[in-house]
C-alpha cells in the first residue's frame, strides 16, 4: 500500500498511529530522562530506605529492599564535585566539565554545558539547573536528546551570594 502525504496529513489531525511517520518525536537518550514542557529525571526510590537510582534495580544497594516507586528528581542542584576532561575517546569534543550535582539529595551524574569548561566558570557550589540539547538525528530523521547542567547564574567570582 502506497501512503501519500495527503492521507499522513489527515492521519495527523486524526492522531492515528502513522501520524509519527511524519512527526518529529525526539528520543531521550536514557530512560530516566522524561521530555515535554518541562524535562525532568525520574529515579527509582527504595520504598525503605529512600535511596535513588538512575536504573532498574532488583534490590536496593543500601537495605536489600524490594519495593520501588519513581520519583521526580528536583531539576536545580549545585555542582558537589567536577573535573575538566581534556583527553577523551575519539569523536568526543574536549574540554568538557562532567560533574555531579546535588539535587536535593540526589546525587546526578551529567556534564556541565552552556559554559566554557574552565576554572574560571566551574565551581563547586555553582548553582545549576536541569538542560537538554539534541545529540543528533539518525538515517530516519528521529533525534536523540541528550541532558546536563547549566550554571544557573554567575558573578564575576563563578558564586551566587
Amino acid at each position: 500500500m502506497t501512503t501519500n502525504k495527503s492521507d499522513v496529513l489527515s492521519s495527523e489531525a486524526s492522531g492515528s498511529p502513522n501520524a509519527t511517520e511524519t512527526s518529529h518525536v525526539p528520543v531521550p537518550i536514557v530512560g530516566y530522562l522524561r521530555l515535554g514542557d518541562a524535562p525532568r529525571l525520574v529515579a527509582v526510590e527504595c520504598a525503605d530506605c529512600r535511596a535513588r537510582f538512575f536504573d532498574r534495580r532488583s534490590a536496593c544497594a543500601s537495605c536489600g529492599g524490594v519495593r520501588f516507586e519513581s520519583v521526580d528528581v528536583e531539576p536545580t542542584g549545585t555542582i558537589r564535585s567536577f573535573t575538566i576532561v581534556h583527553v577523551a575517546a575519539p569523536g568526543v569534543s574536549v574540554p568538557y566539565v562532567a560533574a555531579i550535582v546535588n539535587c536535593g539529595g540526589t546525587s546526578v551524574r551529567a556534564n556541565i554545558i552552556n559554559t566554557p569548561a574552565d576554572p574560571e566558570h566551574i565551581i563547586l557550589g555553582l548553582p545549576v539547573r536541569l538542560g537538554t540539547y539534541s545529540l543528533g538525528f539518525d538515517d530516519d530523521g528521529v533525534e536523540a536528546i541528550g541532558f546536563g547542567f547549566e550554571p544557573i547564574a554567575s558573578t564575576k567570582e563563578g558564586c551566587l551570594t
